[in-house]
């Protein structure tokens, strides 16, 4: 008898240490982990992605767990579609995703099939073009750049778009052009190995105000013209937003939408939208760059949404495009 009792304990606590190890394989497994790459740390959307995945994680109880990687910048974000598999998010501006899938632009020379497997999730701030020069004289125009040593960054979507903007405004070659990362643009300013650099970036921008928690700063506003001229939004950055610019500095910026590619099952999409938008209210308490976001901003979003992210905004009863479904 005292045999046969033996065995069957023995035989509970092997059933109970199996169901144990069941028990967390299938935590294991209920986790998914999504990569999400933005931008150089210390910048606006990096803090973004801390922001974002913290809500990410808390608002699915770290069903879904978003791991940061540091990028250079948006053109890095979508080449790496070519070779990224799995869940893979990441942000840019709408222009270069349309770019990638007609092979123009950054990616004439690198064009691959993958990149018209790219869907869209949600919003994010919108880019806006920062010219930051050392000096205390407030707002300035364009021409003040004229001769100065410039951080525009290394294959970055403010690099090109700077190097755009001094061509459209007859400064091309009358700029020294500094061969530096963009993160390390308030330190080089700092230290007198630059005049200015210049930054895309949600306002307010911490690089920004980093700079001008170190020295006075004066920063570039475009005049109505030159606005028309870039071809892209305009973008008023109130008086206040950084110490020593009063007056509200006109400048332009662009749609950044978060994406991910076909790659990404339909529920995980459907999962990361949805808790998206019910912590969007307290993300923005938090940090107010994300209180400008809407669901009309889709309509600048190249291409289509994945399809996990249609169906919460189609549950949500959101007003989405044709051209975006």
């Amino acid at each position: 008898m005292r045999n046969l009792f033996s065995s069957q304990c023995r035989a509970l606590g092997t059933s109970i240490a199996t169901l144990a190890l069941l028990c967390v394989a299938f935590d294991i497994q209920a986790e998914t982990r999504v990569t999400y790459k933005s931008a150089a740390a210390g910048t606006a959307y990096y803090l973004m992605g801390v922001e974002l995945s913290d809500a990410i994680r808390e608002g699915t109880d770290e069903a879904i767990i978003l791991t940061l990687e540091e990028s250079q910048g948006s053109i890095q974000n979508v080449m790496e579609v070519s070779a990224r598999q799995g869940n893979y998010v990441f942000t840019s501006p709408a222009v270069l995703i349309e770019q990638a899938m007609a092979g123009e632009g950054a990616f004439a020379e690198h064009p691959h099939p993958r990149f018209q497997e790219i869907r869209g999730l949600f919003p994010l701030p919108s880019m806006t073009m920062h010219f930051v020069l050392a000096g205390d004289k407030g707002s300035i125009d364009f021409s003040a750049l004229e001769d100065k040593h410039i951080l525009i960054g290394r294959g970055t979507f403010s690099a090109r778009e700077a190097t755009r903007y001094l061509t459209l405004f007859d400064l091309e070659g009358r700029v020294r052009i500094a061969d530096a990362a963009i993160n390390s643009g308030p330190d080089a300013i700092k230290n007198e190995q630059i005049d200015g650099f210049v930054t895309a970036s949600a306002y307010p921008s911490p690089s920004v105000l980093e700079a001008a928690s170190s020295l006075p700063i004066s920063l570039v506003s475009l005049t109505d013209e030159q606005i028309e001229q870039t071809g892209a939004s305009r973008q008023t950055i109130p008086g206040g937003t950084y110490p020593g610019i009063n007056n509200d500095v006109h400048t332009t910026s662009l749609p950044v939408i978060a994406y991910t590619t076909t790659a990404m099952d339909e529920e995980t999409a459907y999962t990361l939208t949805k808790t998206f938008w019910e912590h969007h209210e307290t993300l923005a308490e938090d940090a107010p760059w994300w209180s400008s976001i809407s669901p009309e901003m889709l309509e600048n979003m190249a291409d289509t949404l994945h399809p996990g992210a249609l169906r919460y905004y189609q549950e949500a009863g959101s007003e989405i495009a044709d051209a975006v479904r």
